[in-house]
């Protein structure tokens, strides 16, 4: 492990003014736009600005066949993603990600905003928390405003809407939630967290952590190097961002979270801190779905087309 570095591990470099240097880039799929659509496509998909300042933005998905309900069409629930990448990669262009949400609007028959966030360490947390409440508000205003973004006021349903995070962003969900409970977001109902793999830390490890220190996909090292470039600058592992586990006023506030799905893999480094965020949850009353796999690992969704469904399908019960 000592001669491991996770610089290398991951693809980047540090620059003299504390940006990283990210080596490989990732084929991108534009969005379909809302012209039309081509004949045979499930799923139609554009881009909107979120903030111009802080280049932040959203595509937007909607399956092509609608759901109808008495010779009307039926409102879909409105899922807000956010993707994973370790705080530092990934885009929401990025095809292995756009395919997903493609997958997830047309298999779980929803509208998708998938959200793109700012990275660190160029912006450290919680830049990332920041940017998903914008989004969250942003859907809100589309449902105030007669003349709103026309897909979500056409087709969504603002009573059904979901925070949705994979990985760092399942930590961008479960954050954002709570940053919300201090505000009125009528008529739009956050009915549900869904928390995919989610990434969480801590200073003392945990028996998974050390079992899968040397994990092929996610090693310890990577973990720590990952804590250290997203983290606001002076703190370490136990910050809030990192472990809520520790914080008594993190438990006082997500008694109000609502419903919570948690899907994790037995060969995930994290599945430790993942279940005791669902012992967490469910002692503070928490209604909490858990969905847990001995067999996997992290990121397993990308790569395998079977687990990634069963996930999907999970969303589908759960919405």
């Amino acid at each position: 492990m000592s001669k491991f570095d996770p610089y290398e591990h991951l693809n980047i470099s540090l620059n003299p003014d504390g940006s990283l240097t990210r080596f490989i880039k990732l084929p991108t799929s534009p969005a379909t736009g809302d012209s039309g659509q081509i004949p045979g496509q499930a799923v139609v998909s554009k881009d909107v600005i979120l903030n111009a300042e802080k280049k932040t933005w959203m595509r937007i998905y909607r399956p092509t066949k609608l759901p109808s309900n008495d010779n009307s069409i039926a409102r879909l629930p409105i899922i807000i993603f956010f993707h994973c990448g370790g705080w530092i990669t990934m885009s929401i262009a990025d095809t292995i990600i756009h395919e997903q949400n493609n997958r997830i609007s047309s298999e779980v028959q929803a509208m998708v905003v998938a959200v793109e966030f700012r990275l660190a360490p160029e912006s450290r947390l919680p830049a990332q928390y920041e940017d998903a409440t914008d989004a969250i508000f942003w859907v809100q205003k589309q449902a105030l405003n007669a003349n709103g973004e026309q897909w979500l006021r056409d087709y969504g349903n603002f009573s059904r809407c979901y925070l949705y995070g994979v990985s760092c962003g399942a930590n961008i969900a479960f954050n954002a939630a709570q940053r919300m409970l201090d505000h009125k977001l009528e008529p739009l109902i956050i009915a549900g967290i869904i928390l995919n793999q989610p990434f969480f830390g801590g200073k003392n490890r945990t028996k998974s952590e050390l079992k899968l220190a040397t994990d092929q996909y996610f090693p310890l090292p990577v973990q720590d190097l990952l804590w250290e470039l997203a983290l606001p600058q002076g703190t370490d592992r136990d910050h809030r961002f990192c472990n809520p586990f520790t914080d008594g006023p993190i438990k006082e506030k997500i008694k109000h979270l609502g419903r919570c799905l948690v899907i994790g893999f037995g060969g995930d480094p994290l599945i430790d801190r993942q279940q005791e965020l669902v012992r967490m949850l469910v002692q503070q009353g928490v209604l909490v779905e858990a969905r847990f796999d001995d067999v996997g690992f992290h990121g397993i969704h990308l790569i395998d087309s079977r687990r990634a469904s069963a996930i999907f399908n999970f969303i589908k019960e759960f919405v």
